[in-house]
């Protein structure tokens, strides 16, 4: 079984040599393809332009791997503050940790000590200077309270038109950004700013966000994106973020398009898509939506990725090699970011003993599936 597994390492290795020779030894790139990026941030640090470029050449060779909140805990553990016992459950199985980290700064803006998911922001800072050390890339999510009812994320009471335009919560929701503004300064290495794919808002075409469909208008929904990016980059002047526009599995007359606050408030198009249980539905969701992201991508020269799935508690038969790889394979996403392992009931990456262990072995040896040693040994 470990010559094997090895085999399938090497092999993995030498594939990815001919794929990086090819792409050096093709004829001349066209022109068009040569095309500069326009950031939303015309001031962006020099860590975060590298790692647009990073993500680009990513999405060449294949997809980085990623999971959300995979230091911080899993399936019978939890980060105890000390950075040099870091672990994750997919390292803990394959034995290589994933490329991309998620985080959610949820209850940041309530200035509370732990997030939504009981995560020490402390810890947190800890864990995503870690991860950046190790030439990783994070990416964090905003699960914010509802400003209106003082409730969860989940509270549809209309809030939206309370915070833009001089709402009656203008000043809380100010407060708010500022505290997320404050905490992203924290994020340094070796004196630099760490570069962070930042999605908020994400599934505003789901109506269970307060800040999703039927809770606020399309027109608001795009104030509040472009206000956030204006106060997080102009007026706290933060120039460490990528920002991610991510709708949630796209229905039949869905217009991928019609909450979108323009090109220059968005770096990277995302979608999120998950398994719940039906997975010839999921693979031709997945297969459909991420064509539509690539085509819109292309024309308007930017990033692309499937910026959240997963399916709870893993149980279908080589789900990873089966269903997710050959409906992502070639997709040209650069990244793939599978939800968080939180409970033995709420999980989305196995765990040593897992019924899905060994699919995701194989999933991990598969060409285009890229882990946190690919993208350092073979991307920079």
């Amino acid at each position: 079984m470990i010559n094997t597994y090895h085999q399938t390492k090497v092999t993995k290795f030498l594939t990815t040599l001919i794929i990086v020779s090819a792409l050096f030894s093709c004829s001349p790139i066209k022109k068009e393809e040569l095309k500069k990026p326009i950031l939303v941030d015309k001031t962006a640090s020099k860590n975060v332009i590298s790692l647009h470029k990073k993500l680009a050449n990513i999405a060449k060779k294949g997809f980085a791997i990623g999971h959300q909140d995979a230091t911080s805990y899993g399936i019978g553990w939890n980060y105890e503050n000390d950075t040099t016992l870091i672990k994750s459950d997919v390292n803990e199985v394959v034995g290589d940790f994933p490329a991309v980290y998620g985080f959610d700064i949820g209850h940041l803006e309530l200035a509370h000590e732990f997030n939504l998911d009981s995560v020490n922001f402390n810890s947190m800072r800890k864990l995503i200077i870690d991860a950046h050390k190790k030439g990783g890339i994070i990416t964090i999510s905003w699960h914010l309270d509802n400003p209106t009812s003082g409730s969860d994320s989940w509270d549809k009471t209309p809030a939206v038109k309370d915070i833009i335009n001089g709402g009656i919560h203008k000043d809380k929701y100010e407060l708010w950004v500022s505290r997320v503004a404050d905490f992203l300064k924290t994020l340094r290495y070796n004196g630099e700013e760490i570069p962070i794919i930042f999605r908020p808002y994400h599934e505003m075409n789901g109506g269970w966000f307060w800040w999703g469909e039927g809770n606020c208008s399309t027109t608001d929904y795009k104030q509040l994106w472009q206000e956030t990016v204006v106060l997080l980059r102009d007026k706290h002047n933060i120039h460490n973020l990528l920002y991610a526009y991510s709708p949630n599995k796209l229905n039949p007359n869905d217009d991928y398009l019609r909450c979108y606050p323009g090109d220059e408030f968005v770096d990277i198009l995302g979608i999120d898509i998950y398994d719940f249980k039906n997975s010839d539905t999921y693979k031709n969701s997945v297969i459909n939506d991420l064509n539509i992201v690539k085509n819109i991508a292309t024309e308007k020269n930017k990033l692309f990725a499937f910026t959240e799935t997963g399916l709870e508690t893993i149980q279908t038969p080589k789900w990873f090699t089966e269903v997710v790889y050959p409906a992502i394979e070639n997709s040209g996403i650069s990244y793939i970011l599978f939800w968080r392992n939180g409970r033995l009931d709420h999980h989305y990456m196995p765990y040593k003993g897992h019924v899905s262990e060994d699919d995701f072995k194989q999933f991990e040896s598969l060409p285009k599936t890229l882990f946190l040693k690919d993208i350092n040994s073979n991307l920079n």
